[in-house]
């Protein structure tokens, strides 16, 4: 009696097991399914040299980009990692195959020497986030 009721319970155990490893290899090929049809930001350039500027000056630059997906971009924030620093999105639904810009002003007031400022965008990609970075020197004027 005693061996047909730890019969039992393993054999419960390993039907268990069975069940969950078959249900999230459905959800690993799901999750490649919509990684495959999602959208994907593809930038002309990840980063941009500003150059030599005196501080106190701004300077703006845009982050072309395209949607190289296969369903629509939505850009839901772009933050930067300076509040010196201040990027604007689009905030439309970008199609596969069409293009947009992220513009971005650097304001150098009270900021000197090497400049590495990282914005990065959250979108409806896989990975949700993409980076793209202003970089420069601000001279003591």
């Amino acid at each position: 009696m005693k061996t047909l009721f730890l019969s039992l319970i393993t054999a419960g155990m390993l039907m268990s097991a069975c069940n969950q490893g078959n249900s999230s290899n459905t959800a690993n090929n799901t999750t490649t399914a919509n990684a495959a049809n999602a959208p994907v930001m593809k930038f002309e350039k990840e980063a941009h040299d500003f150059g030599k500027i005196k501080a106190g000056d701004k300077v703006t630059y845009d982050f072309k980009f395209t949607n190289n997906g296969k369903s629509p971009l939505i850009i839901t924030d772009a933050v930067a990692t300076c509040g010196c620093t201040k990027p604007e999105w689009p905030h439309t639904p970008i199609k596969p195959g069409d293009s947009g810009a992220i513009h971005v002003t650097f304001n150098s007031a009270g900021k000197m020497g090497l400049q590495d400022k990282m914005i990065t965008i959250t979108a409806n990609t896989n990975p949700a986030q993409n980076m793209v970075h202003l970089i420069g020197e601000v001279l003591i004027k």
